[in-house]
């Protein structure tokens, strides 16, 4: 369990994410995470990196029980700097990244797809940003990658989740197949991808992140600054808190005290 990597010789690297039963990471899987990534970018003989996971969905995010059952900051700090380095690992790695997602993307892994250079997914994945039902902001910056400014807005204030077909009708999903396909489709991109010159296309991710309109990478961690912010205030821990008891989403404070 935890983060792997493994080569073919043809060129891809696949990373698989591996922590059962629903791949909600724990702080210290973040970084791992992070440093699988860029390792598989400095090595000269990656041309392409599958992200991919096993078990029953993509991402759930960080663990919120590591972080409830944990005294003090030391937890949050360290989820959101955990975050922010595998989220820019994706985005930073010398070579395209191609995520394949399956079943569930939530909170964290909108991040990791945000950044990625392509996007599979399966038929049944569904893509979600429940910040603000967990006491937290962070990754509209990488929503607003996958949907129209308009919709981010929507999705982010409501927790709504939106499907891979409707995302790839906005065209940040490039395919959607069955999930039992849905390796061997991040395989037929990631090919296509390896059998280019290594050399140019690791300039052409250089080049294309530096005519990226948004400084992604910045941008989330001013994001998470309202985090912060609102952990002072013992905001988030009365949400996290009722998530873990309950599995659901604190109810509006205002209704509930009156």
């Amino acid at each position: 369990m935890g983060i792997s990597t493994s080569s073919d010789g043809t060129g891809i690297t696949t990373v698989t994410i591996d922590y059962a039963p629903v791949n909600a990471i724990p702080s210290q899987g973040w970084f791992d995470l992070a440093d699988a990534i860029l390792a598989a970018g400095r090595d000269l003989n990656t041309h392409v990196v599958i992200l991919r996971a096993e078990g029953r969905g993509f991402n759930a995010g960080v663990d919120i029980k590591e972080m409830q059952a944990t005294d003090g900051y030391d937890a949050l700090v360290a989820a959101n700097r955990g975050c922010a380095a595998a989220f820019a690992a994706v985005y930073d790695c010398a070579v395209p990244v191609v995520v394949a997602v399956n079943g569930f993307c939530v909170g964290g892994g909108i991040g990791l797809v945000g950044n990625a250079d392509v996007i599979v997914a399966s038929d049944d994945a569904i893509f979600s940003l429940p910040e603000v039902d967990r006491g937290a902001l962070g990754a509209a910056t990488h929503l607003a990658r996958l949907v129209p400014q308009h919709m981010m807005r929507t999705l982010y204030y409501t927790a709504q989740s939106v499907d891979a077909h409707t995302l790839k009708q906005f065209g940040s999903v490039y395919d959607v197949v069955p999930r039992e396909k849905l390796d061997d489709c991040a395989r037929e991109i990631a090919a296509k991808i390896a059998a280019k010159d290594t050399r140019i296309i690791r300039c052409a991710k250089e080049a294309i992140n530096g005519i990226d309109p948004v400084d992604v990478k910045s941008s989330y961690r001013l994001e998470q600054g309202y985090t912060f912010e609102l952990n002072l205030l013992g905001v988030s821990d009365e949400h996290r808190d009722e998530f873990v008891a309950t599995g659901k989403p604190r109810e509006n404070a205002t209704q509930k005290e009156g």
